[in-house]
């Protein structure tokens, strides 16, 4: 989602909006109700593959079965409004905007027999999901 309204929003206007999202980032920061927890399986999952500085990014995007879905991806890249958990050699990084729909979740990191990944648990502000837990809506 953040990342749509980055390719939507002109230049000068992306200025401005991220000069005033990195005013605001130093007040998410500052709410410790705005945050996300980190499972130790994750981060020793973390901790094997990010070896070469990297870190897993967690992005909310519209779609998906339920209305909106959690991608997980391996970056090296970080944005202004990003915020970071975990430890430096296990980071997890959410931009703000993907934050205001998940705080109070925990990422978890899953293996069984026919897969293995990155998970969103026990998100507070979802109201129902899919089967696979890619997906979920919003609570009213």
């Amino acid at each position: 989602m953040s990342f749509l309204l980055r390719q939507l929003i002109k230049p000068g206007l992306q200025r401005n909006l991220l000069q005033s999202a990195v005013a605001s980032r130093h007040v998410a920061s500052a709410n410790p109700e705005q945050k996300i927890q980190v499972s130790e399986s994750c981060l020793k999952r973390l901790r094997e593959i990010c070896i070469d500085g990297s870190f897993l990014r967690i992005t909310v995007e519209g779609g998906g079965c339920s209305g909106f879905q959690y991608k997980f991806d391996l970056d090296s890249k970080m944005n202004e409004d990003d915020l970071q958990f975990g430890e430096e050699k296990a980071k997890v990084v959410i931009d703000t905007v993907s934050l205001d729909y998940c705080t109070g979740s925990t990422v978890d990191y899953h293996s069984e027999l026919i897969r293995a990944g990155f998970r969103m648990m026990a998100n507070p502000l979802a109201e129902q999901g899919c089967s696979c837990g890619s997906s979920f809506s919003v609570k009213m």
